[in-house]
């Protein structure tokens, strides 16, 4: 398994709204890993001023088809959207 491309979503987060944010990274990781097409990995990353989840894809396309996917527009933005302060950063990148 190589990771050829990654979806880094950067979100601002109140701290008292992270567990719910982090519940849905749980809840939604294994169908992630499970049904998406290319998925390879996904970490939650936590800093005092943010979180951010990284998603490894085995390609660019993949990684850009899963921010039209049911899971992603049906399931993980409607859960997540309450608990943002701003609308997320959402980027792309091929890995070398």
């Amino acid at each position: 398994m190589t990771v050829k491309a990654y979806l880094f979503i950067t979100m601002k987060i109140d701290p008292a709204n992270r567990p719910a944010a982090a519940k849905v990274y749980t809840d939604y990781r294994k169908v992630f890993l499970d049904t998406i097409e290319g998925a390879q990995t996904k970490d939650l990353l936590i800093r005092k001023e943010d979180v951010a989840v990284l998603h490894g894809f085995d390609s660019v396309e993949h990684a850009e088809a899963y921010l039209s996917s049911d899971l992603f527009k049906n399931d993980v933005f409607v859960s997540l959207k309450p608990l943002w302060n701003a609308d997320p950063e959402v980027k792309i990148y091929s890995a070398a």
